[in-house]
């Protein structure tokens, strides 16, 4: 079922081959979170790299992971009882083919990452493992105690600088993708801020941005998670899947007027408890496991909780805490309550839901291929088939890392097929707009608002509806100018992925894990049973 899209302008900004700086490159990977560095190892095996992102190699969703990676390495769990709570959280539309292949290629990959430097967490020189919320066995394993992300990335971006054969670009922004007419990715066209607009052309090209998280005005992402990824992709023709399913973290950080902190459910994975604003624990009134609830139903019950309390957070009580075991295994967390004068001894700690994973995005076969010819994609920007409706969580870095190493691959097998990269004249203009033009910064701000309150954790046609009419409204006047920087065109690509978001949301009539609708909050096999497929017309 693919609902019907509004026909946006191909590329953003206008391309002249002629007068524009080039670089060329075997393959090209766009992205330097998990997902990106273990691709572009991958490829580097047998080809030159050139590994490009929008800030600084540290400016991922992966760096910020407090959570571990899944993955069975206890002699008590097993490869089945993983794949089965993956297919529980997926709530019915997860591929199981992926689902085992994921599953299974795990300690192997886990394993590599511990030869690679990543300094897991270990128990009697075996790398500990925890149980969290969806998961029926300890299986996530942690790195530097709630600094998982960071520990991985630093060992993989070690890696790659010792790759001759890597070239990285850093504060890189990619505008858009090159096809050419038969629709073949030859590369992209982006903007360094001290060289203006460069194409890279690239015979084989990995898309791994991220995800897209500030879409939301209540997130755990970093500022570079505004879904550029998707935008261009689906104006490159790029078959998008399932874009509803945005996954909401339930504890983050309540401070009024500070950042949204993660606080990592690793924490009620070792007995952490919820409590509203009156102090009672609430979490076994909606789910016979309490705090290891899929976080779907942690996130809407918090919510639940805070409109029948008049509140604007809930607790989590970590009092009866070992203070000392909780600031060595929990130390990024302990820092972070310290910094706010919270002493979890005494305190605790107030959170509430946020944007944190986009479970949709591109969507790709089990070869990382999307529908584009030359165009791999891999990590939080793609869709293959792991999380369905609703991911298990600690299962986003696995699967960066699996998906990550069969882009690699099959980028090599692409590159087989291919003489080089291609370079093809191109001109593109773009007419001049004579709307006026809205101040991109309120429109940005409006649009994170507008998001969280009408496309956020509880749905219904109504407000889904009104969401559509304001973010075309504003798109009237912002899709058809030409900007210079990267704010313009991220607040360009926000608004290209809410309105594709808010329009699978209204289509799928049903509740399905992490997309709730208030008006029709039953499941509906009978109709929804399948995921929900977005294209551009015309591409």
């Amino acid at each position: 079922m693919s609902p019907k899209q509004p026909d946006f302008r191909r590329y953003l900004v206008p391309v002249n081959t002629g007068s524009t700086q080039q670089l060329f490159t075997d393959c090209l990977v766009v992205g330097a979170g998990v997902a990106g560095l273990r691709a572009a190892l991958e490829a580097a095996e047998q080809c030159d790299v050139t590994l490009i992102c929008k800030g600084n190699l540290s400016d991922s969703n992966t760096w910020n992971a407090q959570g571990g990676i899944a993955t069975v390495l206890a002699i008590e769990d097993s490869f089945e009882s993983h794949i089965e709570d993956t297919l529980r959280a997926g709530c019915g539309i997860c591929d199981k083919t992926v689902v085992e292949r994921v599953v299974k290629e795990g300690p192997g990959l886990i394993r590599q990452l511990a030869d690679w430097g990543t300094k897991f967490d270990r128990v009697d020189g075996k790398i500990d493992v925890t149980r969290e919320g969806g998961h029926s066995h300890s299986r996530v394993a942690h790195a530097l105690g709630d600094s998982t992300g960071r520990g991985i990335a630093e060992a993989l971006i070690e890696k790659v600088r010792q790759q001759v054969n890597i070239n990285i670009i850093e504060n890189f922004y990619t505008i858009d993708l090159l096809t050419c007419p038969d629709g073949r990715c030859l590369g992209v066209v982006g903007h360094r801020p001290h060289s203006g607009t460069e194409i890279i052309w690239a015979a084989a090209t990995i898309l791994a941005t991220g995800g897209a998280g500030r879409l939301y005005r209540e997130t755990t992402n970093p500022e570079v998670a505004t879904a550029d990824g998707h935008a261009m992709a689906y104006r490159a023709g790029v078959v998008l899947r399932d874009m509803e399913m945005m996954q909401f973290h339930p504890t983050t950080l309540y401070i009024a007027g500070a950042s949204r902190a993660l606080i990592t459910e690793a924490l009620r994975g070792e007995g952490a408890i919820l409590r509203d604003s009156t102090g009672k624990a609430f979490m076994k009134k909606y789910h016979p496991d309490g705090e290891l609830a899929p976080r779907d139903v942690v996130s809407r019950a918090i919510l639940d909780r805070m409109l029948k309390t008049g509140s604007t957070h809930v607790y989590l009580d970590l009092r009866h805490f070992d203070k000392p075991h909780f600031a060595k295994r929990f130390p990024l967390i302990s820092e972070i309550c310290g910094s706010f004068d919270i002493d979890i001894a005494t305190d605790m700690i107030p959170v509430r839901p946020s944007a944190h994973y986009m479970v949709g995005g591109v969507k790709i076969d089990l070869e990382a291929q999307t529908n584009v010819p030359g165009l791999f994609a891999c990590g939080e920007v793609s869709s293959t088939g792991l999380h369905g409706a609703n991911r298990l969580g600690s299962n986003s870095l696995l699967e960066g890392l699996v998906f990550g190493k069969i882009a690699g691959q099959s980028a090599l097998m692409w590159l087989q097929k291919m003489a080089g990269p291609e370079y093809r004249k191109m001109t593109i203009e773009i007419p001049p707009s004579d709307r006026s033009r809205l101040d991109t910064e309120d429109v940005r701000n409006s649009l994170r608002a507008l998001m969280w309150r009408n496309v956020g954790i509880t749905r219904q046609a109504k407000h889904l509806d009104e969401a559509q009419e304001i973010i075309r409204f504003w798109q009237r006047y912002v899709m058809d100018k030409v900007f210079e920087r990267p704010f313009g065109w991220e607040t360009q690509n926000m608004l290209t992925v809410s309105l594709l978001m808010a329009q699978a949301a209204a289509t799928r009539t049903e509740s399905r894990g992490v997309h709730f609708r208030s008006d029709f909050p039953e499941r509906d096999d009978a109709a929804f049973a399948h995921h929900i497929e977005q294209v551009r017309e015309n591409a």
